[in-house]
C-alpha cells in the first residue's frame, strides 16, 4: 500500500469493500451511542490520508486522549447524522450525506459507550479548522503508515485475558479503541480483508 494517493479509484475502491463487509453491530446495554469518523482525505502531496487529533486538557471525558473526531448521539440522531456533525464541530469539515461511505463494527468500551466508526470521504484540497475548545492537535495520517512494520501491536496486561492492541503512529501509541477502529479501517475499507476488532482489549487508564 505504498504511495496510497486519494483518488477516485480509492473511493469506489473504500466504498466497494464497506458495501461487500457484514457489519457487526453491539446493543447498548445501558451504555450511550457515540459515532466516530473516519475521514478520508489529502495531504500536501496528495497522499490518501485519515484525520486523526488529540482531545483537549480541558475536555471532562479522556482529556488528551488521541481519537477520531466524534461524540455521543443525539436524540432522534443517526450514527452517520452524528459523525458529519461532530466532524464540522470538531475539525470545521462540512460534509454533505452523499460522504458516507459506510460503517465499521460497532465497538463497545470499557467507559460506558458503543462506537459506530463511519468512514467518510473528506475529498482533496480541504482545509481543517480544529475547534480548540475540543482538540489540542490535528493530524492527517497517511493510510500506508498503517502497513508499516508494528501494525498492530499486542500485548497483555495482568487486568484482562483480552490482549490490547495499539498502532505506532505520529510518534507514539495510538491505543484501543481508536486504534481498533484504525485498524479495522486498514483490514476492511482499504484491504477488503473481514476482520473483527471488538475483542481487543484498551488499556486500564481508557476504562473510566
Amino acid at each position: 500500500m505504498s504511495d496510497l494517493r486519494l483518488s477516485d479509484g480509492l473511493r469506489a475502491r473504500v466504498r466497494g469493500n464497506l458495501d461487500a463487509f457484514d457489519v457487526e453491530s453491539a446493543p447498548l446495554d445501558g451504555r450511550r451511542h457515540a459515532a466516530v469518523t473516519l475521514t478520508l482525505v489529502d495531504d500536501d502531496h496528495g497522499h490518501a490520508c485519515f484525520i486523526l487529533t488529540r482531545r483537549s486538557s480541558r475536555l471532562k471525558d479522556h482529556p488528551r486522549q488521541w481519537a477520531l473526531p466524534g461524540g455521543s448521539l443525539d436524540a432522534d440522531e443517526t450514527p452517520e447524522e452524528a459523525a458529519l456533525r461532530e466532524l464540522r464541530e470538531e475539525v470545521g469539515l462540512t460534509l454533505a450525506a452523499d460522504a458516507v461511505l459506510g460503517r465499521l463494527d460497532d465497538y463497545p468500551t470499557r467507559s460506558g459507550f458503543v462506537i459506530t466508526p463511519i468512514v467518510l470521504w473528506g475529498g482533496a484540497g480541504v482545509t481543517l479548522e480544529p475547534d480548540p475548545a475540543e482538540v489540542s492537535e490535528l493530524y492527517r495520517v497517511r493510510l500506508e503508515d498503517l502497513d508499516k512494520p508494528g501494525v498492530p501491536g499486542l500485548r497483555s496486561i495482568p487486568e484482562s485475558d483480552r490482549p490490547v492492541l495499539s498502532v505506532p503512529l505520529v510518534g507514539t501509541h495510538i491505543h484501543a479503541p481508536t486504534a481498533a477502529v484504525i485498524y479495522q479501517l486498514r483490514e476492511v475499507a482499504v484491504h477488503g480483508r473481514a476482520t473483527r476488532v471488538a475483542h481487543f482489549e484498551q488499556p486500564v487508564f481508557a476504562w473510566k
